[in-house]
């Protein structure tokens, strides 16, 4: 007899596990990227928050938010067509816009209704949104395996988690740190199907990653302003995980086992630095400032340039100063003209 799972009341989070069966390691790296991408489609349909997640070769991890369902808009015919696209093929959406069609033009709004409820008693529901997304999964990696029958080894595990610092960081950091347990990183970041790792990317869809993370923070630590503010986000997070990841040493002396982490030196960096990344690790990725920075160099260059064209009246009477701060990395005393806001770092 299956045991029941614990329901939280109202807004609640979830520790979320599935393993492939018979622990296969089946996932490739492009089959995680397709997960990915299913497992972001269904987040935009169901209403769910995907907090931060990993995918490993032969399971995957999530920490979800689930909302209350009275706090979602329900769903009308636009909203409806808006989102089915994610979920199912052309010809598919094409027949459901047919029949809302069908049913508007005859006036009946039982009809309608019972249209938009197929798919509105899906959203806002752990089990439907983890339902849906081994489904999806199973049908692409059987298409590309040739194979058949069941992927999972039963149903998923999920534990309800509380909504404060201790257990929601620890959940969050043990999530992006599997990777490093497992060995097959230094840093989390450097595993690029995990949450952290696609925050700090400043790809495409870094976005939601950040906001993911900037919501648990703002609950965890009682603070909204980690909803925005993903400097101050990422930061506080990067020292929760390398001190959560601490390397542990074993032995046939010692009452734990040990496992791959972070060594002592390198986490004394990170706390020291206060979270920031270092100018060294950032110039590996994409800096955009180098591209759409327009000038970049100490205060007084970028000034000299800007004191220069705004005598051309290149910018608004608006503004009065030129050079601005670098974000992503303590840059020291480099400025530039264009003030980034989004991607200023990426893959």
């Amino acid at each position: 007899m299956r045991a029941k799972r614990f329901i939280g009341n109202g807004r609640s989070y979830y520790h979320v596990v599935s393993r492939v069966v018979d622990k296969r390691k089946i996932f490739s790296a492009r089959d995680k990227e397709v997960f990915c991408r299913i497992l972001r489609n269904l987040e935009t349909f169901a209403g769910v928050r995907v907090v931060t997640y990993c995918v490993m070769s032969n399971h995957f991890h999530l920490l979800l938010e689930i909302p209350e369902r009275e706090t979602l808009a329900p769903l009308d015919e636009a909203g409806l067509l808006g989102v089915l696209p994610l979920l199912y093929d052309g010809d598919t959406v094409e027949g459901v816009r047919q029949e809302l069609e069908r049913a508007r033009l005859s006036e009946d709004e039982g009809w309608h209704a019972a249209i938009l409820a197929r798919y509105e008693y899906r959203r806002g529901s752990l089990s439907f949104f983890l339902k849906d997304l081994k489904q999806r999964v199973t049908a692409y990696m059987n298409r590309r395996l040739d194979r058949s029958g069941t992927l999972w080894e039963g149903r998923f595990k999920s534990v309800l988690v509380e909504g404060g610092e201790q257990a929601l960081l620890t959940v969050a950091a043990y999530i992006d740190l599997n990777p490093i347990r497992a060995g097959l990183v230094k840093r989390p970041e450097d595993y690029r199907w995990c949450g952290y790792a696609e925050a700090v990317s400043g790809s495409r869809g870094s976005e939601r990653a950040r906001s993911g993370l900037g919501s648990v923070l703002a609950d965890a630590l009682q603070n909204p302003y980690f909803r925005d503010d993903w400097a101050e986000t990422q930061a506080r997070y990067r020292v929760l995980l390398y001190n959560e990841g601490r390397e542990r040493s074993g032995g046939p002396d010692s009452a734990t086992p040990g496992r791959p982490g972070f060594a002592e030196s390198e986490v004394e960096a990170v706390v020291k630095e206060g979270g920031n990344r270092s100018v060294a690790e950032v110039l590996r990725q994409r800096v955009r400032y180098f591209c759409d920075g327009a000038v970049l160099g100490s205060t007084d260059f970028v000034e000299a340039v800007f004191s220069r064209e705004q005598a051309r009246r290149r910018f608004g009477p608006k503004r009065k100063t030129g050079a601005r701060r670098m974000r992503g990395a303590d840059w020291g005393s480099l400025r530039v003209l264009r003030d980034l806001q989004k991607e200023v770092i990426g893959e």
